[in-house]
């Protein structure tokens, strides 16, 4: 619960979010247990993808996504590491993974909102205009966590962001491929 509350401090921009997360190992694992808040909302957001999404074995794509979406969580954790100790915040990392792991759950419920009038079938305009809101500030919320976490300025920060969002993508386009053969 405390991990929510900061997270939901930090996603209305107020840096005394960042007290929820402590500095500790034991707060970092514990933190984890977001990605399976998210599993849900990601499985939602993935199956209504639309036409391009379609792969020949649907129980093969979802396999796929699900690999993705474990090998990006855990995967960015472990690439976050040695990004923070070259930064010199490497005793920061378990606050940061922490508060990473909690602001994802924010990031996927503001997803999941903005996306709902293209879950619903609406297209145009006003749908993409809500679906890219959605993730230009789940982009801006990862970027504002990770500077507050780690005490780092803005395009520092920026790398961590470049990083979660490049193994995201690249996960993304593998399990796609994996999905159609």
């Amino acid at each position: 619960m405390r991990g929510i509350v900061g997270a939901l401090l930090l996603a209305r921009a107020k840096p005394d979010g960042m007290d929820a997360f402590e500095p500790t190992m034991k707060d970092a694992r514990a933190s984890f247990l977001a990605a399976l808040f998210c599993l849900p909302i990601f499985l939602l957001l993935r199956l209504g993808a639309g036409p391009a999404a379609v792969a020949v074995d649907p129980s093969r794509a979802i396999t796929a996504d699900l690999i993705a979406f474990v090998c990006s969580w855990a995967g960015f954790a472990l690439a976050s590491m040695p990004l923070a100790d070259a930064m010199g915040r490497g005793i920061l990392w378990p606050r940061f993974i922490a508060a990473w792991n909690w602001v994802n759950l924010v990031q996927y419920v503001v997803m999941a909102l903005l996306s709902l009038p293209e879950l619903l079938g609406m297209t145009g305009m006003v749908a993409d205009a809500l679906a890219l809101l959605g993730l230009g500030y789940a982009l801006w919320l990862q970027w504002f966590a990770t500077r507050i976490a780690l005490g780092l300025s803005g395009p520092r920060a920026a790398a961590f962001v470049v990083l979660d969002l490049g193994l995201s993508l690249f996960l993304s386009g593998l399990a796609s491929k994996m999905a159609i053969g």
